[in-house]
């Protein structure tokens, strides 16, 4: 154990977020998500919900402002009757912590693709629908 990282954080996240450069994208995947077939880097965090991964997650990682968009949502098929309540959530989290954050959307099919270049994939126990999340990695400044 290590004084001031969230305990929900295991040491393979930890590792991934610190190989990480700026630019770098990680994906919060629900429990419905095809992470392994889309991604070599696949850690799992199976039990955990993504607002309380997303929490811990944001204490130690630092997001792109050079990027048009910090995070990017999953959207909604059209057709579909879905409305992401969760989407208020992360919100409410990630600006909590930036509130200069600008979070974008991304067709599903554009997400899958987009997820199979970024860092790693991590595969949560996320019900809700359209819960999965892409976080771009800015830079620390000293």
């Amino acid at each position: 154990m290590l004084k001031k990282i969230p305990k929900l954080l295991s040491p393979e996240l930890v590792r991934i977020m610190m190989e990480m450069g700026h630019g770098d994208e990680l994906v919060l995947a629900d429990a419905n998500f095809p992470g392994h077939a889309l991604h070599p880097r696949v850690t799992r965090c199976d039990g955990i919900g993504i607002p309380r991964l997303l929490a811990a997650i944001l204490e130690l990682f630092p997001l792109d402002h050079y990027a048009g968009h910090q995070a990017v949502l999953m959207d909604v098929v059209q057709g579909d009757p879905t409305v992401p309540v969760i989407w208020d959530t992360y919100k409410e989290i990630i600006r909590g912590v930036d509130p200069q954050a600008v979070i974008g959307y991304e067709e599903r099919f554009n997400f899958y693709e987009r997820s199979k270049s970024a860092y790693a994939i991590v595969v949560t126990g996320e019900e809700a629908l359209y819960g999965n999340l892409i976080l771009k990695k800015g830079v620390i400044e000293g």
